[in-house]
């Protein structure tokens, strides 16, 4: 040290300062052409303790004399980049699922990362380093969707594990992008694991779940994103089976980190570590939580209970040595997105404001929100002509922002509702009326009703009801709610049952066209009943008003499909804090549903037929390619979502009654047909047991292929005809 004293001074005297700057060699960590795992142990190195901990928490302090700025951990982009400022907002996840369509929502991820790189290269240019202005994501959210009594289901990609698993990956790698060393973003698994209401007990609830369901259905998503080398993985609020989430050895430690090999990091739920000692009472101090959750690798604190990291080492809980480890998995994310390498090194850095809702990604969202559609019903009330006489919209969801824009959303200049959507597609000459027509969750207290009046002067009436994020989503964010976000009456709210009542009476013989918006199943039959057509439309984003008149006059033919069964009642399913899958989704569900897991309709109609399986016996280890072929019988283009459900016809345990395996989206001209193919995989063929291992055995599988999930309900609505075959296992 004293040599090199010297060496300075000699310099100074004889050199200059300028120099001597020039030649004092670069910090490790500061060097881009060093290892990062180097790197890290560098900045770690030269950390006090106290400073550690201090970028263990969301909103992670500077370190002055290590040029470590302010970073905030929290950011959202579950449709869009939310709470950052102005941007293009997506349809919500849950209508993404309806697409059915991975390579679109890659397409939409990608849109949106850009949109996340250029806000954080313009935040940080300005000195914004705050929460909503960084680079990781906590999105998307990938439990499964088991109850539609879930407020915030609608952030989930649907009930069913392949798809969502699918989806969610196709998502994960638009947000980080392919450059072979750096992220764009870091995206984010949640909620880490069997987390899906009730909403209102989530800080203290322990889901009790089977070790067949546990991998059969709640982890299935998961491992397909860290297979797809997803960044982060955030841990739940509830316990699982008595381990909190947020330190739960068997979840984070055996399955996530030895088991499946997850290298990222592990971010916990806003207030969960808090709630471990708080409310769960499965530790007694923040320190011993402190020492939980480090012992199990949970590298971030959403909160600030790892401030007492140094408190938790002084009391001999955990060592210093394993906070580094844990904070090393975590700084590594910021190495990967490049924030301590020269701003020339990432070519990341390039991307621009002007992608922020360009032009291209607002018709991109138009596009999403026209393929999430979905026809549940029609008896050729659509497409409605656009030189219509007369078309008379009400409704309380007609006019209404929020059932655009969901929840976790960012802030739009071009928004448009259904009611200016269909007011832009009304020919010159055509005469539109609009009335609200009825509150949404009571009755009119005015009894005065003009509305119903124009149901019987107009050709046709669109009713725009459902449901809004006010009613359904997270606590403190659905403030309709009156079960902290849950809806534990899934019907259509009475008052607006009464006004589609009233308005059919008296339309009389005129066409009734009920347009439904929301996020989950909506279970009031009688809707069918009264509709002469009916759209679901999810929330579909900020261009959601026209991609839903884009449907109604025919500009676009609908292909959405159902990601989750809308049951004909509650009472058809298990209790709500009931974990078990016996009876629920349409992959254990008994009883008729309403509607059925992956149904949805089209202005034209398709055709299956040619079957063919190549072999129809095979050994353990090999494959079996399905081809059929798909005809449009009908008279204009369409989509078609070809679904392939597999059933083992002789097991020896419970297994699911049918599970999506493929899915493939055709495109096909009035008159045209199409080949296509699925490779049936040993590890589609395998079922989970109760002791939750994954086991092949001998016997039949059955293959079914069609436009919906497997039934007589859904050849009832309209599907087309399904085709089966069998091939046995030796």
């Amino acid at each position: 040290m004293r040599r090199k004293t010297y060496f300075l001074l000699f310099c100074l005297i004889f050199m200059g300062s300028s120099a001597v700057l020039a030649q004092q060699p670069v910090l490790p960590y500061l060097n881009p052409d060093l290892p990062i795992d180097q790197r890290v142990d560098d900045l770690i190195s030269r950390m006090s303790l106290a400073e550690k901990a201090s970028q263990m928490v969301d909103a992670a302090s500077d370190v002055p004399r290590l040029n470590v700025p302010k970073y905030g951990w929290w950011s959202e982009a579950l449709h869009g980049v939310a709470r950052a400022g102005k941007a293009t907002i997506f349809p919500q996840a849950i209508g993404m699922a309806a697409t059915f369509d991975p390579d679109l929502i890659h397409e939409v991820s990608s849109a949106i990362s850009d949109e996340g790189r250029a806000m954080y290269n313009a935040a940080v240019k300005r000195g914004f380093h705050t929460i909503c202005q960084g680079l990781t994501f906590w999105s998307p959210n990938v439990n499964i969707f088991r109850d539609p009594r879930w407020g915030r289901g609608h952030e989930t990609y649907g009930e069913d594990p392949f798809l969502t698993g699918t989806i969610g990956t196709a998502f994960v790698k638009g947000m980080q992008g392919d450059d072979p060393r750096y992220l764009k973003t870091s995206a984010c698994a949640k909620h880490f694991a069997v987390h899906s209401g009730p909403e209102g007990l989530r800080h203290e609830f322990n889901a009790v779940v089977s070790d067949k369901d546990l991998y059969e259905t709640y982890l299935p998503a998961f491992k397909a994103l860290v297979d797809a080398h997803v960044e982060s993985v955030m841990c739940a609020y509830n316990r699982t089976d008595d381990e909190p989430c947020c330190g739960s050895n068997r979840l984070l430690t055996r399955i996530l980190r030895n088991d499946w090999g997850f290298t990222g990091h592990v971010v916990s739920d806003c207030g969960a570590l808090a709630n471990i000692h708080g409310d769960h009472h499965f530790t007694a101090t923040a320190e011993q939580t402190v020492a939980l959750a480090i012992q199990n690798q949970v590298n971030l604190n959403c909160g600030d209970t790892y401030l007492a990291i140094p408190s938790a080492v002084n009391q001999g809980l955990i060592t210093e040595k394993e906070v580094d480890k844990v904070l090393h998995g975590l700084l590594k994310t910021r190495f990967k997105l490049g924030m301590f390498d020269p701003e020339g090194a990432n070519p990341y850095n390039k991307i621009g404001s002007e992608v922020i809702h360009s032009e291209a990604h607002k018709q991109l969202a138009r596009k999403v929100a026209q393929k999430s559609v979905v026809l549940l019903k029609n008896n050729g009330a659509l497409p409605i002509a656009k030189d219509c006489p007369s078309v008379f919209v009400t409704g309380p969801m007609a006019g209404n922002i929020d059932v655009l824009i969901s929840n976790y959303y960012g802030i739009s200049d071009d928004m448009c509702t259904i009611l200016e959507g269909i007011a832009g597609k009304i020919a010159d000459g055509s005469k539109i009326g609009y009335r609200y027509g009825i509150l949404p969750d009571r009755e009119n207290l005015n009894p005065m009703d003009w509305s119903t009046g124009m149901a019987a002067d107009a050709e046709v009436t669109v009713a725009v009801l459902g449901v809004s994020p006010m009613n359904e989503g997270e606590e403190g964010e659905a403030i309709a709610s009156s079960d902290k976000g849950d809806r534990l009456d899934t019907r259509l709210p009475e008052s607006q049952l009464n006004y589609l009542r009233k308005l059919k009476q008296a339309a009389g013989k005129k066409k009734i066209v009920v347009v439904l918006t929301g996020g989950s199943a909506i279970t009031s039959p009688e809707i069918y009943d009264l509709a002469d057509a009916i759209l679901f439309v999810w929330y579909p984003g900020e261009q959601g008003g026209r991609a839903v008149a884009d449907v109604l006059f025919g500009d676009a033919n609908p292909c959405g499909r159902l990601p989750v069964t809308f049951p004909k009642s509650i009472s058809d399913i298990p209790a709500f804090e009931n974990y078990s899958m016996v009876g629920r989704t349409y992959r254990y569900m008994e009883k008729e549903p309403l509607f059925p897991f992956g149904f949805g309709l089209s202005y034209t109609k398709f055709g299956y037929s040619n079957l063919k399986l190549s072999a129809e016996t095979i050994k353990k280890g090999e494959t079996v390619t399905a081809s059929f072929k798909i005809s449009n019988t009908g008279k204009i283009a369409g989509e078609e979502v070809a679904q392939l459900y597999i059933s083992d016809q002789t097991a020896t345990f419970r297994v699911p009654i049918q599970s999506l395996k493929g899915i493939k989206k055709v495109r096909l001209e009035p008159g045209a047909s199409q080949e296509v193919t699925f490779v049936v995989t040993p590890e589609m063929m395998s079922s989970v047991d109760e002791s939750g291992k994954s086991v092949t055995g001998k016997g039949n599988i059955l293959l079914t292929i069609g436009g919906a999930s497997p039934g007589k309900r859904s050849l009832e609505l309209g599907a087309a005809d399904f085709l089966k075959g069998t091939f046995s296992l030796k």
